[in-house]
């Protein structure tokens, strides 16, 4: 992989190229699944052009999203350093879990792991991007499963002229990275080429009063390459082909626990303009992919630990087909309609019950999954200030070959050999909005949307254990439902804007990991749990209730100042729950109730740029039963730019410049684990 990058860099440096400036039109293309006014959008929109991406005080892409308020990842730390099991996106605390309930897409293809659910955020490109759009609430109808909480959308740069960007970066812990994109046209047709190489040696994750001998520092490091070559076909059609290869090691913190993700993608688009009254969009991809990863059991003084489970392979693979019709009538009537299928399977490989120094037992795990969609959304101007919207989508889907058999090593013989029924079933989602523009500054929005969410293979096959904490699968999951209604209002004025939207979604049978075992005890679902040990199953919670407030204005007092600021609201409430009624009035794991952040942008000179970020980290619950808080947390993160010349860059971050303890967990035993401390890194950005 690294050889192939250097090929690349040589390449760049041999290309005649030059130098080009992205203009980006106030376009949505995700709330929809086509270009759409940003203005005609009914659900929270934010778009992040991709320049303000690249420039945001963070060494993570993740991390820069973070900006817009309500989104998150699983638990406050970031892919720097967090486990790709933990990366599953949340938006505005819709029940977040390791398997995002809002779906995450890079160019309109699924980026969620096909087994898991969660997002490996270090496959996606950075200086390629042309920017993020992140709808909150919305999104339902047009992708159908997994958009409860809304949908994240990253759209590659698609110029056809030539253009190259390059970034490397030198930092703490031996952090270094080096990402190339080159867009060079080839006869007809644009060859797009992008790469990262990046390794850190990183740092404990654990405490310092907690640390022991058996806690390192968690290392990782990547390296991906990305292909796609654009090529007209005919006079109203485009070809666009997409290959990426990526592979990841990281090492979880301590000398056993590691983990290691290998991904192929392969996926062909045809986009056809027939005229300006009808277009179409064909799609189909498919993905290959394979996780492993290690576990183990560590002592309460954490001087020793001892191997848990092995999960030496989980082969996963996932196919789709998506077609997508746009009928324009006059510039203020459009629908559009479409059907997309997908298909995912996959299956747990892993090594477990430990003994006299090896592993006993085997277990495989896993299942298939397939989706058939179909939607249709319709909007108009319904007056001169007034825009409405709506849609319906009809979902079915069908789990089938669920299947776990566990088996001693030696011998072979069948310890469990379980086959489950295939299910199905029909999922209606519907939408509407409408948008008043009530004043030339104000633009009122009232929306709503029910969707659904299918627990993944992992949630509905796979246990496993994480220090002393036990989770069991449970193949009888009910699938997730998300009533969303949301109230907002925009206000823009010269060089002032302000939005705030109130939102309440009501989420049933949401899937949780539910204590209902403490040891030592023996449990008929665990068996024998020892003093020290917790033991979880994954329970569907008949309601809860996510409300609250987004608050976000932005102010350029001053051509060389800007100023950002938002704030969130999240009250989230167990309302019922049959099979635990003891967390019936208790908070959503993983859910602050405040959290605000604040940024400054200051240019003193023409060629030099300087960012602030203030981010205000509420306190919130580790765990089901309120038990485990992490404490609240603000944190300060500094960029500088300046430029040499029009085309080089030189940058500096540094993330956590207090040096503040951002507690990311706290198993039962006290143990606290922590965040990204102060971290500083500087490079330079070069384009042509």
């Amino acid at each position: 992989m690294r050889s192939t990058l250097s090929a690349l860099l040589a390449l760049a440096a041999a290309a005649p190229l030059s130098a080009r400036t992205v203009t980006l039109d106030p376009i949505a293309v995700t709330a929809s699944r086509a270009p759409q006014p940003a203005q005609n959008v009914p659900f929270a929109l934010v778009t992040l052009p991709g320049d303000a991406l690249r420039a945001a005080p963070t060494l993570t892409l993740d991390q820069a999203l973070r900006s817009v308020p309500g989104f998150s990842l699983f638990r406050r730390s970031d892919s720097f350093t967090a486990n790709p099991t933990a990366q599953g996106v949340s938006l505005r605390g819709l029940g977040p879990s390791g398997a995002s309930r809002s779906l995450v897409l890079l160019d309109g293809i699924p980026l969620t792991d096909p087994f898991g659910g969660w997002v490996s955020w270090s496959q996606v490109p950075r200086e390629s991007l042309a920017s993020a759009e992140l709808v909150r609430g919305g999104g339902a109808t047009a992708w159908g499963n997994a958009a409860l909480g809304g949908v994240v959308q990253l759209l590659t740069e698609s110029t056809g002229a030539p253009a190259g960007r390059f970034a490397a970066a030198l930092g703490d812990f031996s952090t270094r990275s080096a990402e190339l994109a080159v867009n060079q046209p080839v006869g007809s047709g644009t060859l797009q080429l992008s790469g990262r190489t990046f390794a850190t040696d990183g740092f404990s994750l654990v405490a310092p009063e907690d640390r022991g001998s058996i806690d390192i520092p968690a290392s990782s490091e990547h390296n991906w390459l990305s292909l796609r070559w654009r090529q007209p076909v005919g006079e109203d059609t485009e070809l666009i082909v997409a290959a990426r290869t990526f592979e990841e090691h990281r090492n979880n913190g301590t000398p056993y626990t590691r983990n290691a993700t290998e991904i192929h993608a392969l996926s062909a688009e045809l986009r056809h303009r027939q005229s300006a009254v009808f277009q179409w969009t064909a799609l189909a991809y498919g993905q290959d992919q394979s996780f492993s990863s290690t576990f183990s059991s560590v002592t309460a003084a954490r001087d020793a630990e001892t191997p848990a489970s092995n999960q030496y392979d989980v082969p996963a693979t996932a196919a789709g087909l998506a077609w997508t019709g746009i009928w324009q009538t006059d510039t203020n009537t459009r629908t559009n309609a479409g059907v997309d299928l997908r298909q995912v399977r996959g299956e747990t490989r892993e090594h477990f019950f430990y003994s006299a120094g090896d592993f006993t037992r085997e277990r495989r795990a896993g299942g298939r999954q397939q989706f058939a969609g179909l939607f249709v959304l319709h909007e108009r101007a319904v007056a001169s200030d007034l825009h409405a919207n709506i849609g319906a989508r009809v979902d079915f889907w069908r789990d089938d070959d669920g299947r776990r058999r566990e088996f001693e090593r030696a011998t072979g013989a069948t310890l469990r050999d379980d086959r489950y029924s295939a299910r199905d079933d029909i999922e209606f989602s519907p939408s509407a909005g409408l948008v008043w523009q009530a004043a030339p500054a104000w633009r009122l929005r009232a929306a709503g949307q029910y969707a659904f969410r299918r627990p993944t293979l992992n949630e509905l096959y796979r246990p496993f254990r994480v220090g002393n904490t036990t989770t069991e699968s449970n193949p009888a999951l009910a699938t997730e439902h998300a009533l969303n209604l949301e109230l907002g209002a925009d206000y823009t004025t010269g060089n002032f804007t302000w939005s705030a939207t109130a939102f309440r979604s009501e989420l049933r049978d949401a899937v949780a990991n539910v204590t209902i075992a403490r040891g030592p005890v023996t449990h008929p679902v665990f068996g024998f749990l020892a003093d020290g040990v917790t033991g979880r199953q994954k329970l569907n919670l008949d309601r809860a209730l996510v409300q609250g407030l987004e608050l976000a204005g932005t102010w350029t007092p001053l051509e060389t100042l800007s100023l950002r600021a938002s704030y969130l609201f999240d009250d989230t409430e167990v309302r019922r729950a049959t099979v635990a009624p003891q967390l019936v009035g208790l908070q959503l794991a993983q859910v602050p109730r405040h959290s605000a952040s604040l940024e400054a942008t200051w240019r003193p000179l023409e060629r030099l740029a300087l960012t602030s970020r203030l981010r205000w980290l509420g306190r919130q619950f580790e765990d089901d039963e309120n038990r485990l808080v992490l404490a609240a947390a603000a944190v300060v993160d500094l960029s500088i730019q300046f430029s040499v010349t029009s085309n080089v860059t030189l940058f500096a971050t540094a993330e956590n410049v207090g040096n503040e303890r951002i507690e990311t967990g706290r198993n039962a035993l006290g143990i606290i684990n922590t965040g990204t401390p102060r971290l500083v890194v500087a490079g330079l950005r070069a384009t042509w």
